[in-house]
């Protein structure tokens, strides 16, 4: 029997491919597979087109959206909805993305948030840097939600601190304004016992941790990338001259 099976044998090692040909083969395997993983990733990356513009009240996020499209200063009020345009990079009109500016209200903020978090390729969180040492329990508050969100945690959008209002002679660094937040969201990390749930109100599992567990939190913990920016919506020569968001409009052409 074992006679007679040997010739096919013999036959079947010849047509397998060498240990050559098939390390080539396993190679190009390996690299269709991390071909396809990246254009999945490109692909849900380029599905989300949106920046959300959020922030407390007064912090100056509809005046920035203005400034942003059309470079002009207009009196605002607060919102109680949210507004979207496209915004187009200076220096490279093919590349765009829609801001969303959502309403600063305690009570919308988080119906808003939920409403538009899935679509968030980016966002820009709006701090008044004058008001900020009196604000700062609610901001950090504001900010420690849409950081545990489970949709935020998972799409990883990245995020950008803006310290608004810098033509204020009293307003506070954007290096102070980290510092502070940093200690604030470490200490609402610690007291927060209970397991937080996502905007839609489904429980995420447990609670998400916030940073390193056993150390201090700090911004380079997260998930996505976190940077901070000093601007001013108003500008330093008023109503009349430009804003000052250079650093802004940098950032937004590096995502866009």
């Amino acid at each position: 029997m074992a006679g007679r099976l040997e010739p096919h044998l013999e036959a079947l090692r010849r047509e397998l491919p060498g240990p050559a040909v098939l390390s080539v083969l396993l190679a190009l395997l390996a690299v269709a597979v991390t071909l396809l993983i990246w254009r999945f990733v490109q692909g849900r990356r380029s599905s989300r087109k949106a920046v959300l513009l959020l922030g407390l009240c007064d912090a100056g996020k509809t005046l920035l959206f203005a400034r942003l499209l059309t470079g002009k200063y207009r009196d605002t009020q607060t919102s109680i909805t949210d507004s979207s345009a496209v915004y187009r990079v200076s220096s490279d009109k093919s590349a765009n993305v829609t801001l969303i500016d959502l309403p600063g209200h305690e009570s919308l903020r988080l119906q808003f948030l939920e409403r538009f978090k899935a679509a968030a390729r980016a966002i820009v969180f709006v701090v008044d840097s004058v008001a900020f040492q009196r604000e700062v329990k609610d901001v950090a508050e504001f900010l420690y939600q849409v950081l545990v969100d489970s949709t935020v945690l998972k799409n990883a959008p990245a995020l950008l601190i803006a310290c608004n209002k810098q033509d204020v002679t009293m307003a506070k660094s954007a290096k102070l304004i980290q510092q502070q937040l940093e200690k604030e969201l470490n200490t609402l990390r610690v007291t927060r016992s209970a397991a937080p749930t996502s905007l839609d109100g489904s429980a995420t599992g447990g609670p998400a941790q916030l940073g390193k567990k056993g150390k201090d939190f700090d911004f380079s913990q997260l998930p996505m990338k976190v940077e901070f920016v000093e601007c001013s919506a108003r500008g330093n020569k008023g109503e009349e001259g430009d804003a000052d968001f250079e650093g802004l409009e940098k950032w937004l052409a590096k995502i866009a």
